[in-house]
């Protein structure tokens, strides 16, 4: 399992994370919403937790954690400008469909919820 920055991807989040402190790294995820199912999410990671994989990719500590990486798995990141836009762009083997809008995607296999047993 794995998941990867390109260099330019690596170049931005290195120039973001040298005025955040506290980050051990970049926390990766998706989150349930939009119109095709699922958003990625993308934020500074302040700990790494139990549930947590930790990868390293162009000297980055990328951390996600174990439900979400079923849904991230063989990912590279991007980082572009299209337009007036710039962002990351995620080249997802497991998406199946983006949405028109391309802020939600579905997979190519849906996964079942976990249920916490005690």
């Amino acid at each position: 399992m794995s998941v990867t920055l390109t260099e330019r991807a690596a170049a931005h989040v290195r120039n973001y994370l040298k005025n955040e402190n506290r980050a051990k790294g970049l926390r990766l995820g998706v989150k349930t919403t939009g119109c095709s199912g699922y958003m990625y999410v993308v934020e500074t990671a302040d700990d790494i937790g139990e549930a947590d994989e930790v990868f390293e990719s162009q000297g980055i500590q990328l951390i996600i954690d174990k439900e979400n990486l079923k849904f991230l798995n063989g990912t590279q990141i991007d980082f572009g400008r299209d337009g007036l836009n710039e962002g990351f762009k995620f080249l997802n083997p497991n998406v199946k469909e983006t949405c028109g809008c391309g802020e939600s995607f579905s997979l190519e296999t849906e996964f079942p919820p976990t249920i916490d047993v005690h």
